[in-house]
């Protein structure tokens, strides 16, 4: 998929720097992503590029390449591919700046330069933390995401066991993808952390499921990864000032939270998986202090000191 959409995106860069009609052996030999070698192959997979682009709305024109219209190209006219000039407010690219940085890929937000063709934002938005990091695996996500819409199985390596499963939905939770399908058991729903599967392969054929009516894969997706697990302590953490919103926010209605004078809160939160727990409580640095019980606080102190 990565290389298709790689081929797509230079025919059409081609074509609309050229600025004139082009022969399809032009292309062969300028193009990236066309098999140079094979008469036919180059053809079939031409032909498909060209539907494609088509279905997408962009019109690429067939044309005489000179006026004795003996041989003919292709051409896209800018005139007949850009878009007009939105005429943008002020306010209205304000607005576009706060949605592209609340979301981003490994940390970078995405249509940057997009932005910049409609006239860039107004004043800075820099340090603004905004939304959640989607994660580095780009190419992964829309994958599953083809795989989701399609219906189509999921094969991959999860955990050293080869899986194939029927994916039903993608959710993301605290910086990480998820996966919710089905394996041989159709009753039977698991949930896959993405950044954990490899070897991701999409299965040939659409339309080989049906996802179950009344599932929410958001509901399947455990709201706090300690949650998962057999135990029942409950923790009192003190979270500062400058990260009390964040805590509060994040831990929700499922923790007792009183906030104090100085502008900290005091959380008591009940955990079944200690582990999981410390991980995310970590991310706080010295801004929240475990207080008790007495030997989870004397984990999490080993646990730091042995991340530093």
């Amino acid at each position: 998929m990565q290389k298709v959409i790689e081929r797509i995106l230079n025919l059409l860069a081609y074509l609309l720097t050229v600025e004139r009609p082009v022969t399809a052996d032009e292309i062969r030999n300028t193009v990236a992503g066309y098999d140079r070698d094979n008469d036919s192959a180059f053809h079939r997979t031409f032909e498909r590029d060209k539907d494609l682009l088509r279905r997408l709305g962009i019109p690429i024109e067939r044309e005489a390449t000179d006026v004795f219209e003996v041989e003919f190209g292709y051409v896209v006219h800018d005139d007949d591919y850009a878009l007009q000039d939105p005429d943008l407010t002020d306010e209205e690219r304000t607005a576009l700046s706060l949605a592209v940085q609340a979301v981003g890929f490994g940390g970078r937000p995405a249509g940057q330069e997009a932005l910049m063709k409609l006239g860039g934002v107004v004043g800075s938005l820099e340090g603004t933390q905004l939304g959640a990091d989607l994660g580095e695996r780009a190419d992964m996500v829309a994958d599953v995401f083809n795989a989701v819409s399609e219906r189509r199985l999921l094969t991959f390596d999860y955990r050293g066991t080869t899986r194939t499963v029927r994916p039903y939905g993608l959710v993301h939770r605290r910086g990480h993808w998820y996966l919710v399908g089905s394996g041989d058991s159709v009753d039977s729903t698991r949930v896959y952390r993405l950044d954990r599967a490899t070897a991701l392969e999409l299965g040939n054929r659409r339309d080989v499921f049906d996802p179950p009516v009344d599932l929410d894969p958001a509901d399947e997706v455990l709201h706090h990864p300690w949650d998962a697990g057999d135990g029942a302590d409950i923790a009192t953490v003190v979270f500062d000032q400058e990260v009390a919103w964040i805590a509060e926010r994040e831990l929700g209605s499922r923790a007792a939270i009183s906030h104090r004078s100085d502008g900290s809160i005091k959380a008591e939160i009940e955990i079944a998986a200690p582990p999981a727990f410390l991980g995310w409580l970590v991310g706080f640095e010295e801004h929240a202090e475990l207080t008790a019980p007495p030997e989870l606080r004397t984990r999490f102190i080993s646990y730091v000191e042995g991340v530093r």
